[in-house]
């Protein structure tokens, strides 16, 4: 009765099957993997944020990558800024999803070195084309402070880093572009900041990034270990069937009276 199993239908079928099976169990895993790394991210964001602040030179030095663990990391600094060097980035929104820009102002520390600042985003109100209008950083000695973040970079952020832009619009945030604009050592990474509050509220601070979600990685890996645990379950089930049909099919020809053959007459 279970001879069929062995027919080419049957065979290639439990091939598909016993392929499946490893396949759907690793992509399982492979979510799996996915959110523990989504967990242990937003666990480090958490305690970066919730760290006391500690002088930027200590994390960060010219020439040099911001570090994974120090990324988000609440950094203080001291000096003044620097509108004439003042840069904007293009094509960046806000919380609505509006279009406009951040804007990147040079922060020079009292030993000289310039640590980069995204004071935050301000509406494209004219041509892109255009330099905007910008508000006024604060005048004279002040202490900043804001969460230290990496060079940006297209392989990260999916930005493609455009040439030949309008004077003094750059498309990603590097501190050793801006060294080698600037003429001057310049710290790696970059802070967005937090302190002091602009006194109108423009440019708009960035806000802090959300780290509460996990998204729905392990939804995924249990139905990819569910599909892989039909899939036997489903042969199963068919071969059953299969079972169960070449029965009936057997009993109804047995079942059915043999023809007589009518006797030749002379």
């Amino acid at each position: 009765m279970y001879r069929f199993l062995l027919t080419r239908q049957w065979v290639i079928l439990t091939l598909i099957g016993l392929v499946l099976i490893p396949v759907m169990i690793e992509l399982g895993f492979w979510q799996l993997h996915r959110h523990e790394r989504r967990v242990a991210h937003n666990a480090k964001i958490g305690r970066a944020l919730d760290a006391p602040p500690v002088p930027a030179e200590r994390l960060t030095a010219p020439g040099r990558d911001v570090p994974d663990s120090a990324v988000y990391r609440r950094v203080t600094a001291r000096g003044s800024y620097d509108p004439r060097h003042e840069v904007v980035v293009r094509r960046r929104t806000n919380a609505d999803d509006e279009v406009g820009f951040h804007v990147l102002t040079p922060f020079v520390l009292d030993n000289g070195k310039v640590l980069l600042v995204n004071r935050g985003w301000i509406p494209a109100d004219g041509p892109q084309t255009a330099f905007p209008k910008i508000p006024a950083p604060a005048r004279g000695a002040v202490t900043v402070t804001g969460r230290l973040m990496a060079d940006e970079t297209s392989a990260a952020s999916g930005i493609k880093d455009v040439r030949g832009l309008p004077d003094r619009q750059i498309m990603l945030i590097s501190s050793g572009q801006q060294a080698h604009a600037l003429g001057k050592e310049v710290l790696g990474g970059y802070i967005e900041q937090t302190s002091p509050q602009p006194d109108d509220g423009s440019p708009q601070l960035l806000g802090a990034p959300d780290h509460s979600g996990i998204g729905a990685h392990m939804a995924y890996a249990v139905q990819w270990w569910l599909f892989a645990a039909g899939v036997p379950a489903g042969w199963i089930v068919l071969v059953r069937r299969e079972v169960k049909d070449r029965r009936a099919a057997a009993a109804k020809t047995e079942s059915e009276p043999a023809e007589e053959t009518a006797p030749a007459t002379a």
